[in-house]
């Protein structure tokens, strides 16, 4: 069993800031990438941003500059600093890892949060 545990949305004025936390527990053997999607209203789920295990990251092209992942992997947490924040990032945020629950199981699974809202008002 793995649990995803989210924190850290809510409701913030244009040009705010925010810090999405995500923890994973329970039967992890290692986590490979972690990192963040974004749901708004009748729109399909897109990725956000996406973090290696030796830190490398990746963005989204309309979030570059503003947000920023990072991880802490003794914490197996995944953060999302999200900076002059925009009424286009209203969205429910979801956290995302691919993990191995064991040194025996090949190959990684993936994971998802149960999503946090973060609405920016104009």
């Amino acid at each position: 069993q793995v649990q995803l545990v989210e924190s850290g949305g809510g409701l913030v004025q244009a040009g705010g800031s925010l810090r999405l936390s995500c923890a994973a527990s329970g039967s992890i053997f290692v986590i490979n990438d972690m990192g963040w999607h974004r749901q708004a209203p009748g729109k399909q789920r897109e990725f956000v941003a996406g973090i290696t295990r030796g830190g490398g990251t990746m963005y989204a092209d309309s979030v570059k500059g503003r947000f920023t992942v990072s991880r802490d992997n003794a914490k197996n947490t995944v953060y999302l600093q999200m900076n002059s924040l925009k009424p286009e990032d209203t969205a429910v945020y979801y956290c995302v890892v691919d993990l191995r629950i064991s040194a025996v199981v090949a190959g990684a699974s993936r994971y998802w949060g149960q999503g946090t809202q973060v609405t920016v008002s104009s």
